[in-house]
């Protein structure tokens, strides 16, 4: 009986450490699992930060990789730290889209639901057809028709409304049919978040995605009218940044519960639209020579999330943030920066990190 029972108890302390490494549960700390160091891993890690430290100007703050749900690989640097929140620029567009989703999935919102039945108190004086048409799913893939992005910063931004401004700007283009980089349009689904919920983004993600995920008060700068900057301005560590891109890989499940439908993870993170780079416009391109090879921002966009090579896919922010989900190989990268080139730290990442990952 003796030998029974310790056999009952081993078999139970087996179990109970196998789940706590599952790839699916955080650590009592809410921190990812870690694994064992990978050395080829570790050795492309520290090539890519090594070759980016011989750069005048550029600056990686911090690296981690995540496979097979543990973490590999994770290293800080240049004035980057582990417990420090760092600001996202525009990885910020992802976490306000995953609330979009969110209301998506409850069947409070649809992607096809006009942008002006939102806000018909704030609309102008003559609203054209293609400001009429222009719906959800336009503001996600940015292509609401505008040809040049509105603008609320800047001299008397105090004094602007920005959902005023938005609607305002002159949509030239039938909606769906022009790539145009619209920060101020992702403002509009965070304005459309807080429409719907009553809530800021920030705080309707929190018992939904960032309690879930152990993210501890991240923080997200707001408009003048109380609104979420929804485009820009979310602060949170490198480890939530690859959490959030470890439940992509998981196509929305953490710890055995779906936050976020798998259709929507399939959505979000497929090809949506022909996409080009921040400040050019899609005539624009063939003039300039971009090409698929030298743009990074060519390969076509999501919602709010652009495609990568390999079947992956990234979160995107300036300055060099990058969250890349690599689904065919189970991994998840999370980066911060400060980094005038984008393109050329994301052909070092692709260099140093891609073939390893691979194997």
């Amino acid at each position: 009986m003796r030998a029974i029972s310790l056999f009952i108890a081993s078999a139970a302390m087996v179990l109970t450490q196998s789940c706590a490494n599952s790839p699916k549960q955080a650590t009592n700390n809410g921190q990812m699992p870690r694994g064992e160091a990978v050395a080829d891993i570790t050795a492309a890690a520290d090539a890519l930060i090594a070759h980016t430290d011989s750069v005048d100007g550029v600056m990686l703050q911090s690296v981690m990789i995540a496979q097979h749900g543990k973490v590999v690989y994770e290293r800080w640097m240049n004035g980057g730290a582990a417990d420090s929140a760092h600001v996202m620029h525009s990885v910020s567009k992802s976490f306000c889209a995953t609330a979009v989703g969110m209301l998506v999935d409850d069947g409070k919102l649809k992607v096809t639901d006009k942008v002006i039945s939102f806000f018909p108190d704030q609309l102008p004086a003559e609203v054209s057809d293609n400001l009429k048409a222009m719906t959800v799913r336009d503001l996600l893939t940015m292509n609401c028709g505008h040809e040049t992005e509105p603008r609320t910063r800047g001299v008397d931004s105090e004094n602007i409304d920005w959902v005023s401004a938005f609607l305002a700007h002159p949509v030239t283009k039938e909606p769906g049919t022009w790539y145009c980089y619209n920060s101020i349009g992702t403002y509009m689904l965070s304005a459309i978040v807080q429409k719907i919920t009553g809530q800021k983004v920030v705080d309707f993600l929190t018992p939904r995605l960032f309690e879930p995920l152990r993210i501890d008060k991240p923080r997200w700068d707001e408009s003048p009218q109380g609104i979420n900057c929804g485009g820009w301005g979310l602060y949170i560590k490198t480890e939530d940044m690859l959490k959030f891109g470890q439940l992509f890989l998981q196509q929305g499940q953490w710890e055995g519960k779906q936050l976020l439908s798998r259709e929507w993870v399939a959505e979000a993170s497929k090809y949506q639209v022909p996409s080009v780079p921040a400040g050019t416009r899609p005539d624009e391109v063939e003039a300039k020579g971009l090409t698929t090879d030298n743009c990074a921002w060519l390969l076509g966009y999501g919602y709010q999330m652009w495609r990568c090579p390999d079947n992956a896919y990234r979160a995107d922010g300036a300055r060099g943030q990058y969250i890349i989900v690599m689904p065919d190989q189970d991994a998840v990268i999370a980066i911060t920066a400060d980094s005038p080139d984008l393109q050329a730290e994301l052909e070092n990442i692709y260099k140093y990190l891609f073939l390893v990952l691979k194997k």
